[in-house]
């Protein structure tokens, strides 16, 4: 039996969690499965962090999850750029949740990878080497599409999660 797993997003001032989101749609307010039609994000604008986490809810027959990897596939319109923490190389650590905001991040400062990457993006633990043996979460995966007033709205692209389960 595989183990069960979830995305999971932090959102507002005091961290509150939804568990298993149904989307990880981006727009100019800070929830969990948003709208983006109702909610869209104006050229020149960016849209609000996800603070997000793979969570491993039961190992079922599994020994190990490990080697988490996310990237995105699909073009975004314009000079628009999505940028995360998510790196395979001067990994910065488990982050602590802040706020997520839609100026500028802080956080998330390296190119959104649009191709699956060679090896771990995204730790456990706040090592790209860690892993999981029991139920538990990744660290914080944050990212953000930034604008510019020339961008055009309303392209659509998909996030990918992977991560290696070792029976």
């Amino acid at each position: 039996m595989a183990a069960t797993v979830e995305i999971d997003e932090a959102n507002g001032v005091g961290e509150t969690i939804t568990h298993n989101i149904s989307d990880t749609d981006m727009g100019s307010v800070d929830a969990a499965n948003l709208d983006p039609v109702a909610n869209p994000v104006t050229p020149g604008n960016n849209t609000y962090e996800k603070w997000q986490k793979i969570h491993v809810t039961a190992m079922g027959g599994s020994s190990k999850i490990d080697n988490l990897k996310i990237w995105r596939t699909g073009a975004l319109g314009g000079s628009a750029l999505h940028v995360t923490n998510a790196r395979e190389s001067s990994y910065g650590g488990a982050e602590t949740y802040a706020t997520s905001t839609d100026s500028d991040s802080v956080v998330a400062t390296q190119a959104m990878p649009t191709s699956e990457p060679s090896g771990a993006n995204l730790g456990i633990g706040g090592s790209l080497g860690g892993s999981l043996t029991a139920a538990g979460s990744s660290d914080y995966l944050v990212h953000q599409i930034q604008t510019d007033a020339g961008d055009t709205a309303g392209s659509t692209s998909t996030m990918n999660y992977q991560y290696d389960e070792t029976a």
